[in-house]
């Protein structure tokens, strides 16, 4: 569980100063008033392409989207953020005064807000009216602070262990807690913030389920890709690494669809290396890969929204730095959220996929998604389609715009590492353009490549990038 509450919508318009106030972050853990809920259908899976032996590099790939109706819609908050209690303990609440962090932040919403990390654990509240009042028996204090990040992991942390069932028992208590008082009658409760899962996580999740599944609102879990104390940055570029993520979801969705079906599902806390991070990799251009792809295969398997530890805080795996300078993911989720809108369309492609071979897995390195252009963004019309696209290869890769989309003029947001470091650069150019702030009040604006209708799309070796095909006037995108 965690503390979250929502960032205000804000849209900049084509000089991208943002508009709206960071929200406030709310005093109980765990805790939201929903702003915008949004359906979820049955799970389909990216359709990803790679390069067929002995194909020449000239080869091109067939692109065409389906138009007529989203195969997903994602929560208009689909990219949230996480904030670390440990803000309070080490001295760093002022930062919420600094113009330039807020106005950072302004740029990612609207977004939830989660306050919450493995310092929550820990974490004491008090009843400062009344510190004797117990309502006859633990009060929602207890219930907050027992259950925090990661239940599975109790027997390491706190010497003990707890069972699905109980803890799915406590949720139902905590809920009941709540009802009476008149600021929490209408809350949201998430849980149970699972691990990853493996045997005894999907155990204890079925017992909370059992128990618990029609008392939360959305279930939720955590997810770390590496451990950030052996990394290396090649480790960023292996599929395999990147499809760990799509066997989570579906042993999720197995066991909640069995006891709720429908139910929302969060990835409430990712992060892609464990102990912190590592410095100059997983504050890197490197590490891109791995939350873009991430942030493709969770709305395509249907999970409503995922929140990034952490916005700011200590370490390496964060949007901003310790110096509030934005950060290669930091740059990668503002495209995000200017561009995507929560609707998520099925890609269809040919012309590079290789036949499978008797006892191997085919892991793609060309990665594509679509969605409905944000349609927010007053620079293009609605029904207008944002792919965006993955090169992992170490060639470049050609894609040719097909059906619905053939000869349509295409914006290109290409978003290369920036100096003499290549993956592990810190810094960003988007177009050929370094991305840097104006000032500490004012966001650069995103200028994008048009290119003309027809042309074939080249995505750069070991890339990644946005392309907007205007005027698609897509079915699916048509309305909200």
């Amino acid at each position: 569980m965690g503390v979250l509450c929502a960032f205000p919508e804000a849209m900049p318009s084509s000089n991208s100063r943002p508009p709206a106030c960071l929200a406030p972050v709310a005093f109980f853990l765990a805790l939201l008033v929903h702003l915008s809920l949004s359906s979820q259908v049955g799970d389909r899976r990216p359709l990803p392409v790679d390069r067929a032996p002995g194909l020449k590099e000239k080869t091109l790939i067939l692109l065409d989207v389906s138009t007529k109706n989203p195969v997903r819609t994602v929560n208009e908050n689909f990219l949230s953020l996480q904030l670390d209690p440990s803000i309070i303990h080490d001295g760093w609440l002022d930062f919420l005064s600094s113009k330039r962090l807020v106005t950072l932040a302004r740029g990612l919403s609207p977004a939830f807000l989660r306050f919450g990390g493995k310092r929550t654990d820990f974490l004491q509240f008090q009843n400062l009216r009344n510190p004797a009042k117990s309502r006859g028996g633990p009060g929602p204090d207890y219930y907050l602070k027992n259950y925090e990040d990661e239940p599975n992991n109790y027997r390491t942390m706190h010497g003990r262990a707890v069972n699905g069932s109980q803890l799915g028992k406590d949720y139902i208590q905590l809920k009941s807690l709540l009802q009476p008082i008149r600021i929490y009658s209408r809350a949201s409760l998430y849980g149970p913030n699972i691990g990853r899962p493996r045997k005894n996580v999907i155990a204890l999740l079925d017992g909370f389920m059992k128990v618990a599944g029609s008392t939360v609102d959305a279930v939720t879990w955590q997810h770390c890709y590496i451990d950030g104390r052996v990394v290396k940055v090649m480790d960023f570029l292996k599929t395999r690494l990147l499809d760990t993520l799509s066997d989570q979801i579906r042993k999720i969705q197995k066991v909640v669809n069995t006891y709720t079906p429908g139910k929302k599902i969060w990835l409430e806390g990712v992060v892609t290396t464990s102990a912190g991070g590592t410095n100059n990799l997983s504050d890197s251009y490197a590490a891109g890969f791995l939350w873009l792809n991430t942030l493709g295969m969770l709305a395509n398997q249907g999970i409503d929204v995922v929140i990034r530890h952490s916005f700011f805080d200590h370490g390496y795996n964060h949007l901003v730095d310790q110096n509030f300078n934005p950060l290669p993911d930091y740059w990668l989720s503002l495209l995000y959220k200017r561009l995507i809108g929560p609707k998520v369309l099925a890609v269809h492609v040919a012309g590079l996929q290789r036949k499978p071979r008797p006892g191997r897995v085919i892991r793609d390195k060309l990665r594509i998604y679509a969605h409905c252009t944000n349609h927010h963004n007053h620079n293009y019309v609605r029904g207008s389609i944002t792919l965006f696209i993955i090169n992992l290869h170490r060639s470049r890769k050609k894609i040719k715009l097909a059906g619905t989309l053939r000869d349509k003029l295409v914006h290109q947001y290409l978003l290369q590492p920036y100096g003499q470091e290549g993956l592990k650069s810190k810094s960003v150019q988007l177009n050929g353009q370094p991305l840097v702030m104006v000032d500490d009040g004012t966001l650069p604006e995103l200028k994008p490549r048009p290119l003309r209708a027809g042309r074939t799309l080249v995505i750069p070796p070991v890339t990644m990038g946005f392309y907007v095909v205007k005027n698609v006037n897509a079915l699916a995108c048509r309305y909200r």
